[in-house]
């Protein structure tokens, strides 16, 4: 079937895009040979004066490019290739001899707005869904058919870096400022006004202004000036990066060459350094992770899902207010919000309506979007209206009695099929379920902290749970925007069992001897977003104290030394940013400074760092194997599920794949024989686990 379709209007060409059993457009080679075409035609006929591109699809113009298409290329000539092969579409675009205009509603990602730069005119609608980026950088690659060339051109080297660097959101009132998109209309209009700006090119009655500032056209227009642009850009990005992923630095590699050597030579180092950053091991683990959080969007038991309309969230705190926000914000769910009284449950409400209100006022939405979206949700200290919820989640503190207790007066006020699940991080869910007269209606959905902004929602069934509750769970996260992952019950279940071995060496290097600014350090420096000893205190010292006193006893039961000073903290009054005192020190103001009291705790105020990379890879190694004992014992039900939980919900470094794809690279016989050191230089709590011993004999990899 076609791509693309083209109807004449008033002269001009309307060609929409809408690819064939797809919710989304992406760019592929058939598009690009149908689009090539669909040219020629539009050229050599003398009553079609010019074309507007739109899409046919709601809410999406165009995705990217189809990453299958750099999937199934593994050489970098091969990736090369493909980004000269886009540079010929979009050249022919760019020097087309009528004016080609583009319409964008919804996301336009990657080569749509590749594509929409070489175009001659760009209208965007001004609609909340309109959001353009320039991504690639997440896939461990650069905008590689000319968007290094002309996104900087169009909109200033500064700002195309700023966009370039990150991946982030433009959304359309931004594009408009910077000048990425020439009008902003109604979507309904996008065809309209099209028409009539390809009309106005033809008659010569368009000239863009580039919307640069003074201080951007000095520094941006001379060689002397751009050099320190370059210069400061790179500092910036290895201060970010600590020199693990290639991509930013080639992406302000390709900005300055082709500044230095013109757009031709800029288009063709461009292709160059698309390929090399494609064949690169980082590269490739960010893609696999991509087509993996792709892949659990798709609900491996969609036919069992059963309608959700309402949804009860229990605790209005931070975790609360964040699980009602995704609710009514992504998911539409019509949700109560319930705490112990009516000022706890207002503060979550306002704290949701604060947020509404910062996109409000950074036009990304309008007051109408915000107001609708508060009248999915209300605040209340009462169960009344709770017989209509379909789902309630409780996200109330650790304590299992307590939990027992909303659990009975969740049955009491919910109809028979509610589904009852615990946003608990530690607990046992057939634990919880102890309490309840159905305890297959009782699963665990694990958010993690700040809800709104981390992807990850962990799963958790037991062995009563049922089928069509699990489903449903997973059906509820997809809607709420998460990336889930279905794991079996057990104490920490997968994220928090994985992360308490880590947290614990990390404390046993700081009793033996090391700094707290040096092992945050050398773990930022290894790729994680932030150390140990900060993540302690963001978790709160006193969550940590009651994940190890939750945990040890499996651990101990395995001979593993497990640290008692995070609870020796919490008695002692230090519980992390939450009371301004952890292990930095917290002041209204100030940038955080490391509590040295902290260090009488430890053995005394004279620190000795140990080897970096010995203190690096006891963490990471604890951590790891510990995901193999999950494999192991069937609480992970694939190694692809394990890495997704790893990155989106501790931050383990995303260039490496995962700990199972990490595992791959390193060596799985180089990673035995170092815990086998390990084991016997620091003890039992290094063992490798039974299925990473057979691994390694059977020469075997987890992908």
């Amino acid at each position: 079937m076609s791509i693309l379709s083209i109807s004449n209007i008033k002269n001009v060409a309307v060609i929409t895009l809408d690819a064939p059993s797809s919710s989304v457009n992406t760019l592929n080679e058939e598009l690009m040979e149908e689009f090539a075409g669909l040219l020629d035609h539009i050229e050599s006929s003398e009553d079609i004066h010019g074309a507007v591109l739109v899409s046919g699809k709601d809410h999406n113009f165009i995705a990217g490019a189809d990453i299958e298409m750099f999937k199934a290329r593994e050489t970098a000539e091969e990736i090369e290739q493909l980004s000269r092969d886009g540079h010929t579409i979009l050249n022919r675009i760019e020097s087309f001899p009528k004016p080609i205009v583009v319409g964008i509603h919804g996301s336009c990602m990657g080569g749509g707005v590749e594509l929409s730069l070489a175009c001659h005119y760009r209208i965007a609608s001004n609609h909340s869904k309109t959001v353009l980026s320039l991504p690639e950088v997440k896939l461990g690659l650069l905008p590689g058919t000319g968007g290094t060339q002309r996104f900087p051109r169009l909109v200033g080297i500064q700002k195309s870096l700023s966009y370039m660097l990150t991946g982030k959101n433009i959304f359309a009132r931004s594009a408009h400022k910077i000048g990425l998109v020439d009008e902003l209309v109604h979507k309904d209009i996008l065809v309209d006004v099209g028409i009539k700006a390809v009309e106005n090119i033809k008659a010569g009655k368009f000239t863009r202004k580039p919307k640069l500032s003074f201080t951007e056209k000095v520094l941006e227009g001379n060689p002397i000036g751009r050099s320190i642009i370059f210069s400061q850009a790179r500092k910036k990005t290895l201060a970010q990066t600590r020199g693990n992923y290639p991509a930013p630095l080639k992406i302000i590699e390709a900005v300055e060459y082709g500044f230095k050597h013109g757009v031709e030579k800029g288009l063709q180092n461009e292709s160059k350094l698309f390929g090399e950053l494609g064949a690169t091991t980082e590269s490739r683990a960010l893609v696999e992770l991509f087509f993996a959080m792709t892949g659990a969007k798709n609900n491996p038991q969609k036919e069992l899902v059963r309608p959700v309309n309402n949804i009860g969230v229990l605790g209005a705190g931070l975790m609360g207010s964040g699980i009602a926000d995704v609710s009514i914000n992504k998911g539409n769910f019509q949700v109560i919000l319930k705490d112990r009284d009516l000022e706890a449950a207002a503060k979550g409400e306002q704290t949701i309506y604060d947020d509404l209100q910062k996109k409000v006022k950074k036009r990304i939405i309008t007051t109408s979007d915000r107001d609708q979206t508060m009248s999915r949700m209300v605040s209340t200290d009462s169960y009344e209206g709770f017989h209509k919820t379909d789902l309630v989640i409780e996200a109330v503190f650790e304590d299992l009695n307590l939990k027992h207790t909303i659990s009975k007066e969740v049955e009491a006020h919910t109809h028979p099929d509610t589904i009852f699940a615990s946003n608990t991080s530690s607990l046992p869910i057939s634990d919880i379920a102890k309490g309840a007269q159905n305890p297959e209606l009782v699963i665990g959905m694990h958010y993690f902290s700040p809800v709104q902004k981390m992807p990850l929602l962990e799963i958790i069934k037991t062995e009563h749970t049922a089928d069509w509750v699990t489903a449903t769970a997973y059906d509820v996260g997809v809607k709420q925007g998460k990336t889930v992952i279905v794991v079996n019950d057990g104490p920490g279940f997968y994220t928090t069992r994985i992360l308490a071995p880590y947290m614990n060496e990390a404390l046993l290097l700081l009793e033996e001897g090391a700094s707290i600014p040096f092992l945050d350090k050398i773990m930022k420096d290894f790729g994680y977003p932030v150390g140990p000893m900060a993540l302690l205190d963001e978790v709160g010292i006193d969550v940590g104290a009651h994940v190890g006193e939750t945990m040890s006893p499996m651990f101990n039961a395995r001979g593993a030394k497990s640290s008692t000073k995070a609870a020796e903290l919490k008695e002692a009054g230090y519980l992390g940013r939450k009371n301004k005192k952890g292990l930095y020190l917290y002041e209204e103001g100030k940038k955080k400074q490391v509590n040295t009291e902290i260090y009488s705790f430890f053995g005394g105020s004279n620190r000795t760092e140990p080897d970096t990379q010995t203190a690096q890879m006891r963490m990471i190694l604890c951590m790891v194997n510990e995901a193999t004992y999950c494999l192991q014992e069937n609480i992970l039900l694939s190694a692809k599920d394990g890495d997704l939980g790893a990155i989106l919900g501790l931050g383990f470094p995303p260039f490496t794949g995962g700990p199972f794809r990490y595992l791959d690279t390193f060596g799985i016989q180089k990673a035995v024989e170092l815990l086998t050191q390990y084991q016997e230089e620091f003890g039992p709590r290094f063992k490798p686990s039974d299925l990473l011993l057979e691994y390694a004999r059977s020469n075997k990899t987890f992908y």
